[in-house]
């Protein structure tokens, strides 16, 4: 009914009657458990096959749509880069066949690891390489409360919450202000609905958010301000303390007047651990709508699915499957459906990739669009015929 598909989809016909046969074999079974169970587990199957044909269905005619009347910015494909590799000039050049916005990591316990002493040099050389390149540049997040994004000497400070906003505060706003020319698009504090080392009560999360988005309008009335969720789906709230679900923060940071412009939100898939499980794509659209009800703009800032399983916690039978083991041919198959997806949505003003290569100990495992020696897995050539056909109209 949301999308007005009132009649029956085109080729999907079939399996539509499939899952309601079956569905109502399970009823009629009710009093054989087993036989019921097992009709309701196959429809269940079926209905899921033909609820994410039904979405990649709706998201093509959409983004169709999207592209004739030019709704796509020169930013609307993006990348987060490897510092590491910004001498690389094989490396920049891949980015430029892709992607006209990238994104600069940042991380204060790296910056600021002695407190007052900054080390600004990976990112300049970063700004210096990409702005002669005519990249638009973001970066962030300026602020994560989650362990490894915090420096030491804070951790052991024992510093009360109005000690550590105004530090935070402190720090946002020197980035911002050194970057003043360079950068416009900062993220400016990330997953503070899950990543809360400290503790914050949920006033003080609140106003957390408020301060570190009004250290960076105060150096920069035309930045671009988002503040990024983490695991939208929610499933931490029920394990871990101090959080608070993804749609109450976001309600909770409109109703309270914030001044910013976006929100992001990180979506990697392939890994045992909460909101990285496999799911299928009409969950991932369902809850990208969730934000098309929000007055402002969504940025997806972090996605990323494997080309091939990994071990232990990347593994597919904990991490989970899509249509069967993940290889490079599976990977770009998803990347395309997620991609048309997510950019058919109007609201959606960009989808930044998480890594452009592979990288050894990465959230997930194989993720890269190229391999670690820099070559071209399927997936890169599925989204180089997507730029194709975006920027070629």
């Amino acid at each position: 009914e949301e999308w007005s598909l009132f009649e029956s989809v085109a080729g999907l016909e079939d399996i539509s009657k499939e899952v309601q046969d079956l569905f109502i074999q399970a009823i009629q079974n009710i009093s054989v458990p087993l036989l019921a169970s097992k009709l309701a587990d196959e429809s269940l199957k079926k209905a899921i096959v033909f609820s994410e044909k039904l979405a990649t269905k709706q998201a093509e005619s959409l983004f169709e749509i999207r592209g004739k009347n030019h709704g796509f910015g020169r930013g609307c494909l993006g990348c987060r880069i490897d510092p590491m590799r910004i001498h690389n000039s094989n490396y920049v050049g891949k980015l430029l066949e892709l992607f006209g916005f990238v994104t600069i990591p940042i991380n204060w316990a790296q910056i600021e690891s002695h407190k007052g002493i900054y080390d600004f040099s990976t990112i300049d050389t970063c700004i210096d390489v990409l702005g002669k390149k005519k990249f638009a540049i973001g970066a962030g997040p300026l602020l994560c409360f989650s362990k490894e994004y915090l420096p030491e000497w804070l951790l052991h400070s024992r510093a009360g919450f109005e000690k550590i906003r105004e530090t935070a505060y402190q720090f946002a706003s020197k980035m911002v202000a050194r970057y003043l020319g360079s950068i416009r698009t900062w993220r400016v504090i990330s997953g503070l609905n899950v990543f809360n080392y400290f503790g914050f009560s949920f006033e003080q999360v609140l106003e957390m958010t408020r301060a570190a988005n009004m250290a960076v309008k105060q150096e920069s009335d035309r930045a671009l301000k988002i503040i990024e969720i983490s695991n939208p789906w929610g499933e931490y709230y029920a394990t871990i303390p101090d959080t608070i679900p993804p749609l109450v923060y976001v309600d909770m940071v409109v109703q309270s007047g914030i001044n910013f412009d976006a929100f992001g939100l990180a979506m990697r898939f392939g890994k045992n651990e909460s909101c990285m499980y496999i799911t299928d794509m009409m969950h991932i659209s369902a809850i990208l709508d969730y934000f098309g009800l929000i007055a402002k703009p969504l940025y997806i800032t972090d996605v990323e699915v494997p080309s091939q399983n990994g071990d232990d916690l990347r593994g597919a039978e904990v991490a989970g499957l899509w249509h069967g083991e993940w290889d490079q041919s599976r990977q770009g198959q998803w990347i395309e459906q997620f991609y048309k997806i997510a950019l058919s949505k109007p609201f959606v003003d960009s989808v930044t990739y998480s890594n452009l290569t592979d990288m050894e100990g990465g959230a997930i495992a194989n993720g890269g669009l190229l391999t670690e020696q820099l070559e071209p897995k399927k997936s890169f050539r599925t989204l180089k015929r997507l730029h194709k056909l975006i920027f070629s109209r």
